[in-house]
């Protein structure tokens, strides 16, 4: 009989430890692993390849390397759906794998995509023809997909750190614009200060758990309150009296003090009411294409790692946390509804309401219920899918001469005679984004409040309700514009590209006919939740 011959080492302290151990953490990491080297050997590809004089005379190699950001961006998807393990937890427990991550994953690369392809025709007429584009955006999923998978503060906060490097050169990309470089400069500068408050954050909860590790700072934590809560009745389960009590639950106090400040960092980045006024700078100044990028892909994976944040490590604190998302909520929720109606400009306008679609889904993150995360799962995915759908029409307003881009609301006058089907179709997405029967999402506003409303959050759900009425104001009003209004200037809109075309084919085609069959996309979002939260 031949004996299998496995591997060993030893670690620094002086355990053996078989390689098998660290060749199914590779499994684990194996589709970043893939997008990586991909990556790298695309960046070299248009360093060497644009810059070739004698054969390609200088080639512009922005399109080439997009598709191939997007063949690559198919194939990870593909192998992080056929990962060898469904539920694991790799590299010294810093990185899960469960089926909450392979969802948001699968809404990353899938968004990310999307990100890119309607973004195409862009870059060729804004005179940004610099393969780096898609570089960054793949260097920021990739640190997007860590981050959906982080299961330590360490590399939770080393993927938001690269995830913002990214987003601070994309912001400012466009060189010859003074306001995309204003708008790059003030996002770095607000970013590194969230950063800070998420740090010191994570600081402070480090010095009372001893460990980075959100499973372990769980445990911890989840005995410390019910430590506190016995010793707030006057005694300890063994009988000892408050005075025995160790220092430890007297420093109990910082821990509410670091989530808190976590909480602020995460809820900054997630541009969510009162921190979200650096929003409407940033995302008005960054070419529009970099703009659709921010307001789909980012908020995937930070709201992801928060969930699992309050609902996993302070879960046991739901109703310390619970006041604070309760009151981003609504003021989320009314900045929404009351800042979009003043706006003129598109982009402002779709960034506060960005800002209230942020209030609905704290509202469901604010339950700590499985029906809540449920809601939260399925808002996301209609959300995702609805902004692509106004992003890519926008995108796609472009005269024959590729000077002409929307910039006001007014510009889209007599949308509905001059591109019918572009006009139908963001038609459709309004009256979604507004909550009207029986799109989709109608579907998605109504689970979360039900989820509110089954969790005692009455006046939240009353809230949602009077806030998404009041949406539909500027919402129809924009559609209102498309038929009935005159436009700033006479328009000629050029043939829409076949990438945009595909994107809002099917985008569109979601949003009408979701009420059709909802009862898969439900009972996936529950199962998830389930498997999660119970």
């Amino acid at each position: 009989m031949v004996k299998k011959r496995t591997h060993m080492f030893a670690n620094w302290e002086g355990e053996i430890i078989p390689l098998a151990i660290f060749q199914n953490d590779v499994y684990s990491l194996f589709p970043e692993l893939f997008l990586t080297v991909i990556i790298l050997i695309c960046l070299v590809f248009g360093v060497i390849w644009s810059t070739s004089k004698v054969n390609h005379t200088y080639p512009v190699l922005t399109h080439t390397v997009a598709w191939l950001g997007v063949w690559t961006l198919f194939c990870t998807w593909m192998l992080s759906m056929h990962m060898p393990f469904t539920t694991m937890v790799s590299f010294h427990t810093t990185i899960v794998i469960d089926p909450l991550t392979t969802l948001l994953k699968t809404m990353v690369l899938f968004s990310a995509a999307a990100a890119m392809l309607m973004s195409l025709d862009y870059l060729k007429s804004s005179l940004m023809n610099v393969f780096e584009y898609s570089i960054l955006v793949l260097f920021s999923t990739l640190s997007m997909l860590h981050l959906i998978s982080s299961y330590d503060f360490i590399t939770m906060y080393l993927a938001i750190e690269m995830q913002s490097l990214c987003f601070y050169a994309l912001a400012a990309s466009k060189r010859h614009s003074e306001f995309s470089t204003e708008a790059g400069l003030k996002y770095f500068l607000l970013g590194a200060f969230s950063s800070g408050i998420l740090l010191f954050g994570c600081s402070l909860i480090y010095g009372f758990a001893g460990s980075t590790n959100f499973e372990d700072m769980a445990k911890t934590l989840a005995a410390s309150y019910h430590l506190e809560c016995d010793s707030s009745l006057g005694y300890l389960n063994n009988g000892e009296t408050i005075d025995s009590l160790p220092r430890l639950l007297y420093d109990y106090q910082l821990v509410h003090v670091g989530m808190c400040l976590i909480a602020v960092a995460f809820l900054f980045k997630l541009t969510a009411a009162p921190f979200h006024f650096w929003a409407t700078d940033v995302y008005e100044g960054a070419p529009t294409s970099v703009t659709a990028f921010f307001s789909i892909t980012p908020k995937i994976a930070l709201l992801g790692v928060f969930m699992r944040l309050l609902l996993f490590c302070f879960y046991d604190m739901l109703f310390s946390w619970q006041y604070v998302i309760f009151f981003c909520s609504a003021c989320s929720l009314l900045m929404g509804a009351f800042g979009a109606m003043a706006q003129r400009k598109i982009k402002r306008l779709l960034v506060f309401s960005s800002v209230g679609h942020i209030g609905y889904l704290l509202m469901g993150l604010s339950c700590g219920t499985v029906e809540g995360l449920q809601a939260v799962l399925l808002y996301l995915l209609i959300y995702v899918v609805m902004t692509v759908n106004i992003f890519t029409a926008l995108l796609a307003c472009v005269d024959e001469n590729n000077t002409f881009r929307v910039k006001y609301i007014q510009d889209f006058g007599l949308l509905g005679s001059a591109h019918p089907v572009l006009a139908v179709s963001m038609s459709a997405t309004l009256f979604s984004m507004a909550g009207i029967p029986p799109l989709a999402g109608f579907f998605s506003k109504f689970y979360l409040i039900f989820a509110a409303m089954g969790s005692s959050l009455f006046w939240l759900g009353l809230l949602a309700v009077l806030c998404s009425v009041l949406s539909c104001f500027y919402y129809i009003r924009m559609i209102k514009t498309f038929y009935f209004e005159q436009p700033s200037q006479r328009v000629t809109f050029k043939q829409m590209d076949h990438e945009k075309a595909i994107l809002l084919g099917l985008t569109t085609f979601f949003i009408v006919f979701f009420s059709l069959c909802p009862q898969s996309l439900f009972l996936w979002t529950y199962k998830i939740a389930y498997i999660f939260v119970g």
